[in-house]
C-alpha cells in the first residue's frame, strides 16, 4: 500500500480507537466484566493539546511568487487568509472588506516550514547548552517514554526556527535505542506548557534506531545489542511481545463485547506503546542510514504487520527509492552531511533529488538547533545537487520537501503543508526567493495570526527564559 492510501487509512483506525476509548472506563477490583460494570479501556490520549490559536484577522497578501507546497507555482499570486484558514489562493483576488492588504510584489510567499525531526526542547540550545533530557540511555527498549515530557517549553531554540519561517516541528527522542520513545508534533507557538504546543490530533509517534547507534551504546557496555544482528533480534523480541500483549487485549474486548465474563490484561506501557504501531495508531519515525539496513527493517515490518512511515537521515535513500516508494515509506534527508562515520560513509550530496525523482515519498530535515533556523536554504542546496546531475525538479517541486512531505508522514497533511483553502493559514512571506542565501522570512503566520515581523519587534516573541538576557547591540 502506497504512503498516500495508507495515511487516510490510518486516521480511520485512530478515529475507531479513540471513539471505543471514550466509550466507558472501569471495572470491579479483579477487572471482570459484568452487568454491572464497563469495559476496561485506556484514553489513546492522555495528555491532550490545549493549544488555541491566537485570534487573526482577514489578510490579502498580493502580487507574489506562490510556492504552494505541492508543486504548484504562480507568478503575480494572491492568497487569502480568513478565520485562521486558506480561503483562496490565486491571482486577481479582490480583498474583502476590512482586510489588511500586504503587497508583496517581487517577493514569495509559501507555507510554513515543517522539520520532521527536531530535538527542541529535549536537547541542549545554542543559548541553552546544559539542557539535555531527550535520551533515555537506560536499556535498549524503552518505548514507554515520551519525549513531550521531556520538552522545556522555554527553550528559545524555537523562537530561532520560527524566524526562519518553521511553523510546525515534530520533536523526537534520541536513536541510543532500539526503540527510543514516542515523539510529538508541535505548533511552533510560546506555551507555558508543552499541551499549549502540541498540534491538536496529531497522530502520536515512535522512534527507533537502527545501526551504530543502538549497538555501540551497548554493547560498550558488554550487554546486547552489541551488532546488527543484535539489534534486529532485538526488534523482533519486543514485536513479539507486543503481538502478544495486542492479541489479549483484543481478546478481552472480544470477551467483553460478547457479554462474557473476562479478566482484562495487566497494562504495560511499553508494550502499549507498540501495540499502537501494530493497530496502526501510532506512526514509526526510524533513524536508519544504510539501503540493505532500511530494506530488513521493511521486511520486518511485513513480518509483523506494521508501517514504517518515514527513515530519518537515510543517506543511501538514493539506493532503494523503488522500495520505499513499494513500501509507502518516506526519507527525511539532510542535504550533505555525510562521512561523519562509517554507516553515513556512502553519502551523497544528490541523494534527496535522486531519491525525490525516482518516485519515493523525499524530505528535508534539521536533526539540528542551528540547522532547523536555514531548513530554506538546504533544500536550495540539494535542489542545486540534483539539477546538476540532471534532474529537472521545478522550485515548485522541491517546496514540498519542507512543507507537504513531512506533513504527510506526521499525518497532519489534511490541516497543514500546502496551501489550499480550507488548511490552516500557516504561511511565510520571504524577502525573495527562498532559494536564495540572502533572503529571510519577513513574515510568518501560524493559524492565520501573525506570528514572526521581522519588522516589527512587537511582532518577534520572546521566550520568558530570555528576558533580561543582552540582546543584540547591548553593551
Amino acid at each position: 500500500m502506497t504512503l498516500k492510501a495508507w495515511m487516510p487509512a490510518l486516521a480511520a483506525t485512530a478515529a475507531i480507537g479513540l471513539a471505543a476509548c471514550s466509550a466507558g472506563s472501569g471495572s470491579d477490583d479483579s477487572g471482570a466484566v459484568s452487568a454491572d460494570t464497563d469495559t476496561v479501556r485506556h484514553s489513546l490520549d492522555p495528555y491532550p493539546s490545549t493549544y488555541t490559536p491566537r485570534p487573526s484577522g482577514v489578510t490579502l497578501i498580493q502580487g507574489a511568487t506562490v510556492l504552494d507546497g505541492i508543486g504548484g507555482e504562480i507568478e503575480n499570486g494572491d492568497v487569502l487568509i480568513e478565520n485562521g484558514r486558506i480561503s483562496a489562493v490565486g491571482t486577481g483576488l479582490e480583498a474583502p472588506e476590512g482586510a489588511t492588504v500586504i503587497d508583496a510584489t517581487g517577493r514569495y510567499v509559501t507555507p510554513g516550514v515543517i522539520d520532521i525531526h527536531s530535538h527542541l526542547g529535549a536537547y541542549p540550545s545554542p543559548s541553552v547548552d546544559a539542557h539535555s533530557d531527550g535520551n533515555e540511555a537506560t536499556q535498549p527498549v524503552t518505548a514507554e517514554v515520551w519525549v513531550e515530557h521531556s520538552v522545556w517549553p522555554q527553550d528559545p531554540g524555537f523562537d530561532a526556527a520560527l524566524a526562519g519561517g518553521v511553523t510546525t516541528l515534530h520533536v523526537l527522542p534520541g536513536s541510543a535505542n532500539l526503540f527510543g520513545g514516542r515523539g510529538v508534533t508541535l505548533r511552533n507557538v510560546s506555551g507555558r506548557t508543552v499541551q499549549d504546543m502540541k498540534f491538536p490530533d496529531a497522530p502520536y509517534t515512535l522512534k527507533m534506531a537502527c545501526g551504530e547507534n543502538p549497538s555501540r551504546v551497548y554493547g560498550n557496555r558488554g550487554q546486547s545489542p552489541a551488532t546488527d544482528m543484535g539489534n534486529m533480534a532485538g526488534y523482533r523480541a519486543a514485536w513479539i511481545r507486543a503481538s502478544d500483549y495486542r492479541d489479549s487485549w483484543h481478546d478481552y474486548w472480544e470477551a467483553a463485547e460478547n457479554g462474557e465474563e473476562a479478566d482484562a490484561p495487566t497494562r504495560d506501557l511499553e508494550l502499549e506503546t507498540l501495540m499502537g504501531v501494530l493497530d496502526g495508531e501510532i506512526l514509526i519515525q526510524m533513524h536508519c542510514y544504510r539501503a540493505d539496513q532500511m530494506a530488513q527493517v521493511m521486511d520486518m515490518s511485513e513480518e509483523f504487520g506494521y508501517q514504517v512511515t518515514t527513515f530519518h537521515h537515510a543517506v543511501e535513500a538514493y539506493k532503494i527509492p523503488d522500495l520505499l516508494a513499494e513500501n509507502g515509506a518516506c526519507a527525511a534527508v539532510w542535504a550533505d552531511w555525510g562521512g561523519f562515520k562509517m554507516e553515513a560513509y556512502d553519502a551523497v550530496r544528490e541523494n534527496l533529488a535522486m531519491t525525490h525523482a525516482n518516485g519515493a515519498c523525499a524530505m528535508i530535515h534539521s536533526d539540528s538547533d542551528m540547522g532547523i533556523q536555514r531548513l530554506n536554504q538546504e533544500v536550495a542546496k540539494a535542489l542545486g545537487d540534483g539539477r546538476r546531475a540532471g534532474l529537472e525538479i521545478s522550485d515548485g517541486e522541491a517546496w514540498a520537501w519542507l512543507s507537504s512531505n513531512p506533513a504527510q508522514a506526521l499525518g497532519i497533511a489534511d490541516q497543514t503543508g500546502s496551501l489550499q483553502p480550507g488548511l490552516r493559514a500557516d504561511v511565510v512571506l520571504w524577502s525573495g526567493n527562498p532559494y536564495s542565501t540572502y533572503t529571510r522570512a519577513d513574515q510568518v503566520w501560524i493559524d492565520g495570526a501573525m506570528s514572526f515581523d521581522r519588522r516589527d519587534e512587537d511582532e518577534q516573541p520572546v521566550r520568558d527564559f530570555m528576558l533580561g538576557q543582552p540582546g543584540e547591540g547591548d553593551d
